[in-house]
């Protein structure tokens, strides 16, 4: 896959933003663990880049999938984890299903708002009992006329104590767990103020993605329309299945340019810290440990990109996507880790941006489907595995 003039100046657009308005404010949103999305992402909005492959008709640039790639990988010029996530989350996990299957009552409801940057989404999958395995999920929605009426909880839901909306995934009837599912817009906070059922139970303190905000939420009794509610009943896990591989492609692509940009800072002090009357970057194996990264990150690059072009091209990427979301998060943990060493005892510092790196990567190997996962779907797709795991 080629970048072309008009990816190029994509990326020069998000990265003059990324310096102008949100790199200033990383120290300051990861000590609060939080960051004013909706200013984020109006600003965003404002420059057309929370839609770029969502249909002209609800305010997106009918783009396609290669374009949400090369901004993913613009993203990767911003000073922390957290905020490249959340922006993700709006562009690329809550909003597929909605952009290709919802009404257009639910696209001019939810998704040309969101395009705009006038209204924050989030992606309600998870729950405390239910991460992997997608299909455990006990949150339900039953009939009440033409309302469906949703109790359960979610977890780990990221945007979601500032979210106006979630894209839910819900039981809405009984019957085997791959096809009782659906996908349900359930608004979260109306005029400043959470909807009648939903409450914030807790917000998630973690080790690291700390400007993004995290939640515990429970919902009781919460009543929403049945036509909020994504395509066909039922039909729900097929459609949250497709929105993760655009999450998978997504995750592999950030951190390309991250993995790049902590490789090329460690280069740069590495060149400079005086050992032992040389430099550190004197030393043989650190010379070799750091080609070897910088392979590696290529090597993920062009995988990613060849998914890219799969999936583009109208094929099922299950297998790429799961590749590069695999070959990313041990990456994220690699090569955050092994610069952190070089950086010595500077790299144990809270404030350093390898030590960001180091606690904000670790969460690539877990969310969006663990490693075991992804493995798990590569052992079927080879004939391995006769299980029946899904994800």
């Amino acid at each position: 896959m080629q970048f072309t003039h008009e990816h190029r100046e994509i990326q020069a657009t998000l990265k003059r933003y990324i310096d102008e308005h949100i790199n200033p404010h990383v120290d300051e949103w990861e000590a609060a663990e939080i960051f004013p999305a909706h200013e984020v992402f109006k600003g965003l909005g404002q420059l057309g880049l929370l839609g770029l492959t969502k249909p002209e008709a609800f305010g997106g640039a009918g783009l396609d999938y290669s374009y949400s790639l090369a901004m993913a990988e613009a993203l990767g010029h911003i000073h922390c984890g957290g905020v490249p996530m959340a922006i993700g989350v709006q562009t690329d996990m809550a909003t597929p299903a909605l952009a290709r299957f919802g009404s257009d009552e639910l696209r001019a409801q939810f998704l040309a708002p969101a395009i705009a940057g006038d209204m924050v989404g989030c992606i309600g999958v998870s729950e405390p009992g239910a991460g992997s395995d997608v299909s455990a999920i006990k949150t339900t929605a039953r009939k009440d006329g033409d309302d469906y009426v949703i109790s359960g909880q979610k977890m780990w839901i990221t945007n979601s104590l500032q979210a106006d909306w979630m894209c839910m995934l819900v039981n809405t009837s009984e019957g085997p767990a791959h096809k009782n599912k659906s996908l349900v817009m359930v608004p979260l906070r109306e005029n400043g103020k959470t909807v009648k059922g939903f409450e914030v139970g807790q917000k998630i303190r973690k080790i690291g993605m700390n400007s993004s905000d995290t939640g515990l939420l429970f919902f009781d009794e919460v009543r929403v329309p049945q036509r909020y509610r994504i395509g066909a009943e039922g039909a729900g896990f097929i459609y949250q299945m497709q929105q993760f591989q655009e999450e998978r492609l997504w995750a592999a692509a950030s951190c390309i340019q991250s993995l790049s940009n902590c490789i090329q800072w460690t280069v740069d002090y590495a060149q400079d810290r005086q050992l032992f009357g040389a430099t550190l970057a004197d030393q043989q194996w650190v010379q070799f440990k750091l080609a070897e990264m910088k392979t590696e990150v290529e090597s993920l690059r062009a995988l990613t990109y060849q998914a890219c072009e799969h999936y583009v091209a109208g094929e099922d990427v299950t297998e790429w996507a799961t590749m590069a979301k695999l070959k990313a998060g041990r990456l994220n943990r690699l090569v955050p880790d092994t610069c952190l060493q070089f950086w010595g005892g500077m790299g144990y510092t809270w404030e350093n941006k390898v030590s960001r790196m180091f606690r904000d990567g670790r969460l690539a190997s877990i969310g969006g489907g663990a490693d075991e996962v992804m493995l798990g779907i590569l052992a079927k797709t080879m004939g391995l595995q006769k299980s029946s795991l899904r994800r």
